[in-house]
């Protein structure tokens, strides 16, 4: 396996510390809104990579937080807290806020055929882990109590701007909307481990630490979730590019002063999906969300497919007519698929000798469109029977995950009665938000249906549904 490393700048060959293993971590999700499809396309690729690394016979544990709280829109505790923002804007609790995103998260990611980490850990969850850890850092002289709050000082770090390629006075104050004046801090550069003085007087979760009640900065829950499950040696940490600073910057810092060495050596990120304004956002244009799409009469895997046909490390536009030319080519090669014949007994010798062509191309730094390019060729070779080619499907299915292999059904509406009377309102009440453009709303009317075990089943006749 041979992966751009962010650290070193360079493709290089994947070593892990322990032969045949790879510890795993991907940053997960803030869980105060939906996810748009921007977010969901670094984890389409997180899930790639990990499906490849354990096609290539890697034994892999992968690790996720799930941010439910403290994450401020900047390191200078400025901004909003995005938990306080989704609880105030829906007049719900934190806790209620971050279980229902979460839940809705992770639905759309059960759509898109991404597989659930092996470990899922809400920050909440950990904050004994949180306050030893920041202990630690005290006691080895890498952190400070300021006016209430605990920094880490960043003067001490190895090498600080070392991911990043930054450089001090890049990061002054009014060059960056990231860096912000804090007076407490001794450089411009350091960050919070632990609040208790803050800005938000009506800060909803909190809890008894050795400087006062307060709650943890954001960065310190990547660290001390990874450092829980995975030990003091990471082998790759996953993310988007907005990542790189200052959060995996900032866990770098904090991790290696903690643990006294070299902590993670390889770096994974997904670059931006864009829209034709520029980078996608939750707070610009139209909140583009699985729903969205799906409520267009899109299939959810065909936006994965659409996501898989360019590498992980350019930019991505997302447009209507693009996704309207992904959806028709995953209608094509499903249709294909599906008219082989079920008959007969697959060549071990010709699945084998695809199964290494497959890996070739994506352990070249995961090139999933040269994967799909080595599928595409699979169908065209007229010296495969159709059994070998279905055996070949799914094995390359193993890593793209596009329900290759299947038979291609016409859902039927299910017999309504009174009992579903409920259901039926919702679905029209969902129809009249989405009209009316309110897709925040019907994103929630389906997550709510969602809960009760309900899956809707939107198409250009009109939506039916499903029990669980």
């Amino acid at each position: 396996m041979k992966l751009y490393n962010t650290l070193t700048k360079s493709v290089e060959e994947f070593v892990p510390h322990e032969a045949g293993k790879v510890k795993m971590y991907t940053c997960g999700p803030t869980v105060y809104h939906f996810a748009h499809i921007g977010n969901l396309r670094t984890y389409i690729m997180e899930d790639v990579l990990e499906k490849t690394f354990r096609y290539l016979g890697y034994d892999v544990t992968r690790v996720m937080n799930v941010t439910d709280v403290g994450h401020l829109t900047s390191d200078g505790d400025t901004g909003e807290d995005k938990m306080l923002k989704g609880a105030k804007r829906e007049k719900k609790t934190v806790l209620e806020i971050a279980e229902f995103y979460k839940n809705a998260f992770f639905g759309d990611c059960a759509k898109l055929n991404i597989k659930t980490p092996d470990i899922v850990q809400p920050a909440t969850g950990c904050i004994p882990e949180f306050i030893a850890m920041v202990e630690t850092l005290i006691e080895k002289d890498y952190a400070y109590f300021a006016e209430g709050n605990v920094y880490f000082d960043t003067s001490k770090a190895r090498d600080y701007y070392e991911l990043s390629g930054h450089n001090t006075e890049e990061l002054m104050v009014g060059v960056r909307e990231d860096v912000s004046e804090d007076t407490n801090k001794r450089n411009k550069s350091d960050f919070v481990l632990w609040f208790t003085k803050s800005k938000f007087d009506d800060q909803e979760l909190k809890w008894d630490s050795p400087w006062g009640v307060g709650y943890p900065g954001w960065h310190i829950e990547c660290s001390g979730i990874c450092m829980k499950y995975l030990g003091e040696y990471l082998d790759i940490h996953c993310g988007g590019v907005d990542n790189i600073f200052p959060h995996h910057t900032n866990e770098i810092a904090q991790s290696e002063a903690y643990v006294g060495h070299k902590w993670c050596n390889y770096w994974f990120h997904v670059q931006h999906l864009n829209d034709e304004r520029g980078k996608m956002s939750k707070s610009s244009g139209e909140f583009l969300t699985l729903s969205l799409l799906e409520s267009k009469g899109y299939d959810p895997l065909a936006y994965r497919l659409f996501c898989l046909q360019s590498h992980y490390r350019k930019p991505l536009t997302f447009s209507y007519p693009n996704i309207d030319n992904a959806g028709a080519s995953y209608a094509k090669l499903i249709k294909r698929i599906s008219a082989l014949s079920r008959e007969g007994a697959p060549d071990a010798d010709a699945v084998k000798a695809y199964h290494d062509k497959f890996a070739e191309a994506i352990a070249l730094d995961m090139n999933t469109a040269q994967g799909l390019t080595v599928l595409y060729d699979m169908l065209k070779d007229r010296s495969l029977s159709d059994a070998t080619k279905l055996a070949i499907a799914r094995d390359f299915d193993t890593v793209l995950s596009l329900n290759l292999v299947r038979e291609v059904k016409h859902e039927e509406a299910p017999v309504v009665d009174e009992a579903d009377a409920w259901i039926v309102a919702k679905i029209e009440e969902r129809a009249a938000a989405k009209k009316a453009k309110n897709y925040a709303l019907a994103d929630a009317i389906r997550a709510e249906l969602a809960e009760q075990g309900i899956t809707l089943i939107d198409s250009k006749t009109g939506t039916t549904f499903k029990k669980a």
